[in-house]
C-alpha cells in the first residue's frame, strides 16, 4: 500500500448528499427570510466548510444570529429529509474494505456537524470500518489543516504515512495546509480544475481507481 493512514472527506467522496444538502440549505435560508433565494450552484460550492462558515459565504452580511438560526433550521431540515437517499458512491463499501483488509488505518475528516456524521453513519453502514472521526464543530472548518493534526497525534502517524481523499478545494487545501499528499476525486462538488490547483497525487474518476492505486505497488 502507498499510505498506512487514509483520511476521508465524506460528503461527495463517500456518500452522494449533494441533493439532501442543497435542499436542505435552501429551505433553512427561505424559513429564515433570506432573500434572494440560494442557488443549487451556490449550496454546491459550500459544500465541505463547517455550517458558520458556509452560511456567512452564502448569505453575505448575515449577522451571527442568523447564522445560528439558519444552521439550526439546516440540521432539521436535514433530519426531516430522510426520504431523499444518500448513497454511496459506486464502489465506496467494497473499496472501504478492501483498504482495511490490507491493513490501512482509515478516518473521516468532514465539514459536517459531529451530531450530523453520527446521524448518517447508521445509514450507510460505514462507521465500523473508520477508526477514528473527525467533524468540523470540533475543531476549525476546512482548510484550516487542524482537524488533520489532531488525527495524526490520536494515531501516532506521521504526516508522510498519511494521504487525505477529497473532492472539493476545501478537502485538498487543507491537506496542502497541512502538508500532507492529496488525491482528488472528480465525482464530486469541485469542478477537476479547481482541484489541479492543489497539486493532488492522483486524480480518480472513480471510486474502485482510487483503490486500486492506493493498493498498487
Amino acid at each position: 500500500m502507498k499510505y498506512p493512514f487514509v483520511i476521508f472527506d465524506w460528503d461527495g467522496t463517500l456518500v452522494d448528499s449533494e441533493a439532501r444538502i442543497i435542499t436542505s440549505m435552501q429551505a433553512a435560508a427561505k424559513d429564515y427570510g433570506w432573500e434572494p433565494a440560494l442557488t443549487d450552484e451556490a449550496v454546491r460550492n459550500i459544500i465541505g466548510l463547517a455550517l458558520p462558515e458556509a452560511i456567512r459565504h452564502l448569505c453575505q452580511g448575515i449577522d451571527d444570529n442568523g447564522v445560528e438560526a439558519i444552521r439550526n433550521g439546516y440540521t432539521h431540515q436535514f433530519l426531516e429529509r430522510s426520504n431523499l437517499d444518500m448513497p454511496l458512491f459506486d464502489g465506496v463499501q467494497d473499496g472501504l474494505q478492501r483498504l482495511k483488509k490490507a491493513g490501512c488505518v482509515l478516518a473521516v475528516a468532514t465539514g459536517k456537524s459531529r451530531r450530523g456524521l453520527d446521524s448518517v453513519m447508521p445509514e450507510v453502514g460505514l462507521g465500523a470500518l473508520f477508526t477514528h472521526t473527525r467533524c468540523a464543530d470540533e475543531t476549525l472548518s476546512k482548510p484550516d489543516p487542524l482537524m488533520l493534526r489532531e488525527l495524526l497525534d490520536v494515531t501516532g502517524f506521521d504526516v508522510r504515512q498519511a494521504v487525505m481523499v477529497g473532492d472539493t478545494e476545501y478537502d485538498l487545501g487543507m491537506a496542502k495546509n497541512a502538508g500532507m499528499d492529496r488525491l482528488a476525486v472528480t465525482y464530486g462538488a469541485h469542478h477537476p480544475d479547481r482541484l489541479q490547483a492543489y497539486q493532488p497525487v492522483f486524480v480518480a474518476d472513480r471510486f474502485k481507481q482510487l483503490v486500486d492505486w492506493l493498493l498498487s505497488d
